[in-house]
């Protein structure tokens, strides 16, 4: 008995230090490289297994499973930071994964978020150090006329997205990037649009993309906000949405919308005009052009917060009223609570 207990302990043994040596040997081997130098994108969130497969896939790995357990090993699963990174010479998995957990990256990045507006947008470039600003000082017409765009209104032109940029690169290339891919992203979606949709152009149905990114953050709203709005364009009905009111007020607006703000004529108000209003509000994001070229399929013409960041949707002004009232209670309620 104690001789298969002494065999079965020396197999552990044995087992634990082939395992060891297996991890050390792969560990220090160097990985092939596709090409030199070789460059790769880590995206935000991504996780360690489909980081793991990015680079079987790529030919930089030949053991996926052991880039993830060297990794946990080493307690870096957590670590990963997004980015661009390059390669230019040999190099192992061990140092791999020091790379891309100390973020040595090869180049910087910039977010653009969606629902920003111009002002945001200009804010985030000139607060870059990384970035060579290029544009400080220049009015946003300036601005446009150095990237060579058309449009007199900035707003809504450029793609919210991350931007990787080598450090130096000026703030005009980077502008000049998003202009291009939201340029190219709305073409697409443009030919691609569900039939009958109440726009002459893209440009317009841009305009209603901004206005659903500014109602609702919710992905599976979007479609029904779209649709709203486009049933209130085909029977004359304004709009009547905040977002729009907001961005007409600019710098004035306090933070609380009050009755004037709503009857006070201006372009952007569209209690007061009917139709969209002359231009975009924010920069939109994908999934609301989408939703503003392939709108829900409903008859209703109002929607009403609920409070949790969803909307309760009608077809009449008296369940509107009838939605609005519960949900006032429903709040009036949470706030004596």
């Amino acid at each position: 008995m104690m001789t298969v207990i002494k065999r079965g302990i020396a197999a552990l043994i044995v087992s634990g230090m082939l395992a060891v040596g297996w991890v050390l040997y792969f560990a220090n081997t160097p990985v092939h490289l596709p090409q030199t130098p070789y460059e790769f994108t880590l995206k935000h969130g991504s996780s360690l297994r489909t980081i793991a497969r990015q680079f079987s896939a790529e030919g930089l790995i030949s053991e996926p499973r052991g880039f993830i357990v060297l990794a946990k090993i080493l307690g870096k699963e957590g670590g990963i930071k997004a980015g661009n990174y390059q390669l230019d010479r040999e190099t192992t998995p061990l140092q791999l994964i020091k790379k891309i957990t100390n973020g040595d990256v090869s180049q910087s990045e910039i977010v653009f978020i969606e629902g920003w507006n111009f002002s945001q947008m200009r804010k985030a470039l000139d607060g870059n150090p990384a970035i060579r600003h290029d544009t400080a000082g220049l009015s946003d017409r300036e601005l446009l006329n150095r990237l060579a765009v058309q449009e007199e209104n900035a707003e809504g032109l450029f793609f919210p997205d991350t931007y990787y940029f080598s450090n130096g690169m000026s703030d005009l290339s980077v502008l000049k990037r998003a202009y291009q891919i939201m340029g190219q992203r709305l073409a697409d979606a443009w030919l691609e649009r569900s039939p009958n949709l109440p726009y002459s152009t893209p440009y317009e149905a841009l305009i209603m993309a901004s206005l659903i990114e500014k109602e609702t953050g919710r992905p599976g709203e979007r479609p029904m906000i779209a649709a709203v709005f486009i049933n209130r364009l085909r029977i004359g009905m304004r709009l009547q949405t905040d977002p729009t009111v907001i961005y007409g007020l600019g710098e004035t607006f306090d933070g609380n919308l009050h009755k004037r703000d709503l009857t006070t004529d201006n372009a952007y108000n569209t209690y007061t005009r009917s139709g969209l209003p002359p231009g975009p509000i924010a920069m939109p994001g994908w999934a609301s052009i989408h939703a503003a070229l392939h709108p829900g399929a409903t008859s209703a013409l109002y929607f009403v917060s609920k409070g949790d960041g969803t909307h309760q949707f009608s077809r009449s002004l008296a369940e509107h009223n009838q939605a609005v009232a519960h949900y006032l209670k429903t709040l009036t309620i949470k706030k004596i609570n």
